[in-house]
Order: structure tokens, then C-alpha cells, then sequence
């Protein structure tokens, strides 16, 4: 196991098991249901929960009933495209690692399930679920040991490789900077997802650098050019709209989320953002 992972596991086990952060079980609220039947829609029901194909076919809406299970199906989605190999403080990926330590480490403790997958343009890894320390050491091992310069993080490719491995329930949390094409929707349907937006202060509110020569980190293209008021401008706007976009989508589909900055304790902040 690498430096920076050892690290990295000291500090969030710390936080969990010394409870830093609170009674974790308050990390999960996902609804930990295994489905049971389905009856005739109530007023007051989860929309969430119709069944479309039953209610299409009856002529009148239906929604699934579920049971409760003894525990959660945590998995914890790594995407590790080259946009997060940037950081004024800490790398992004760092942070997805603390991130990911700090889930895996409150399933274990509350004896859920936890498993890992590691993605960029398409999966490198996917473990299986596990309630042992050793599968939360491995998954943090690996995303600090990963090499995510040159690769395009595929948010297709994620959502179908999901859609297609996991076969249960899951809560799932899915760490990315979201910034491009994202479409959720498919796994929001079947399972109860929460997003980790893992940001720079830096890359949000850039400040004039001039001119100089900039490397694309997913592509591993250099380019130049003067980065002055007019080109941040441009770009803020741009991101402003991604961002904008994709919380329009995450509450339309009933997805969860919560933002954290490099400068900050990633296990603090997820804690306060996830009982919001």
C-alpha cells in the first residue's frame, strides 16, 4: 500500500470509529427496501415508486411496495477521468479517495455491505461487496495508485456498465467533478443514487493568468493562448451552465448531492451535506 492511501486510511478511520463524524449511521438514509409487491397508487405515495409498465397495462397507477432488508447495498463509484488530476491544495482524486474511505469505512462499521468500482473511460475495477476493513484499504489504494492522465471520463459508458452489473438495490455514490455530459436517470429508477461533486475553489473562480501554454488533462493536449478577463468570462458561463443543468436533472430524478472543495475536510462536509 502507497503513502498517500495509508494516509488517507488513518485520517477517515479516525473520524469514523472515534465518531468525528456524529452517529454515521446517519450517513445512509437510503430506503434499504427489497421489493415486495405492487397495489393501486394512494394519494400521497411516492411518485418515484410507480410502476409505469403495470400502470400502462391496468389503465390506472400502481407502485411497487418493499420490504425492509437487515442491510444496505453500499457502492461507492470512483470516476477518475483526467479533470480530476488538478488541485491547488489537494488533488480532486485525493479527495474522491478520503471520500470513498469515508463511506466505506461507516458500511463496514454499520455492517452494510460495501463495494467499490473505479471508472474513467470504461471500468477498471469493481469489487465484490464486503463488510471487512480490508475491501475500504484496497479501494483507496487503488484510486491513489491510479493514473487517470489521458482518459476521458465516460458518464455513458458509467451508466450502462451500472445498469448492466448491478443486479440489487443499491444506495449508490457516485464521485466525480461532473463536468460534461451526465445522465443519470436509468440508475436514479432503480436505485437510490447520491452524488459527490468533488471541485477547486481555483477551477470554479479562476483568476487572469495571461498568456501561457495549458494541457488538456484528458486528452493530453497543450495549447496557448491569453487568459484574460474576456476568455474566464467564457468559461465561468460555461461551467455555470453545466452546473446548472445537472441540478436541474438531479431534481427531476430525485438524486442526492452534496459538493466538496479540496481546501476542505472531505468526511466533515460530507456528513453535513448529506443530512441536509
Amino acid at each position: 500500500m502507497n503513502k498517500k492511501a495509508k494516509k488517507i486510511i488513518l485520517k477517515t478511520k479516525k473520524q469514523v470509529y472515534g465518531d468525528m463524524l456524529g452517529n454515521n449511521a446517519s450517513l445512509f438514509q437510503g430506503e434499504g427496501f427489497e421489493f415486495a409487491e405492487l397495489r393501486e397508487y394512494v394519494y400521497g405515495d411516492d411518485v418515484r415508486k410507480i410502476d409505469w409498465k403495470t400502470t400502462a397495462k391496468l389503465g390506472k397507477p400502481f407502485v411497487k411496495i418493499y420490504k425492509e432488508e437487515r442491510e444496505l447495498n453500499v457502492v461507492v463509484v470512483t470516476m477518475l477521468g483526467g479533470s480530476m488530476y488538478f488541485g491547488t491544495v489537494k488533488q480532486k482524486s485525493d479527495i474522491a479517495a478520503e471520500v470513498t474511505a469515508t463511506l466505506g469505512f461507516s458500511a463496514v462499521k454499520n455492517a452494510d455491505l460495501f463495494s467499490h468500482m473505479l471508472f474513467a473511460d470504461k471500468l477498471y475495477d469493481l469489487s465484490k461487496p464486503s463488510k471487512k476493513l480490508f475491501s475500504v484499504h484496497k479501494a483507496v489504494d487503488e484510486i491513489t495508485a491510479f493514473e487517470p492522465l489521458g482518459k476521458v471520463g465516460d458518464y455513458q459508458a458509467l451508466t450502462q456498465t451500472l445498469n448492466n452489473r448491478l443486479k440489487k438495490k443499491a444506495l449508490l455514490f457516485i464521485i466525480s467533478d461532473f463536468v460534461g455530459e451526465v445522465d443519470l436517470k436509468l440508475l436514479s429508477k432503480k436505485h437510490d443514487v447520491f452524488a459527490v461533486i468533488v471541485r477547486d475553489k481555483f477551477e470554479e473562480d479562476p483568476s487572469e493568468l495571461g498568456y501561457l501554454r495549458l494541457v488538456d488533462m484528458e486528452t493530453k493536449q497543450s495549447f496557448e493562448g491569453n487568459i484574460d478577463a474576456g476568455a474566464l468570462k467564457a468559461y465561468k458561463k460555461a461551467l455555470h451552465e453545466n452546473d446548472e443543468r445537472l441540478y436541474r436533472q438531479f431534481k427531476k430524478q430525485g438524486i442526492r448531492f452534496a459538493k466538496v472543495y479540496t481546501h476542505e475536510d472531505a468526511g466533515l462536509k460530507l456528513m453535513k451535506g448529506m443530512r441536509v
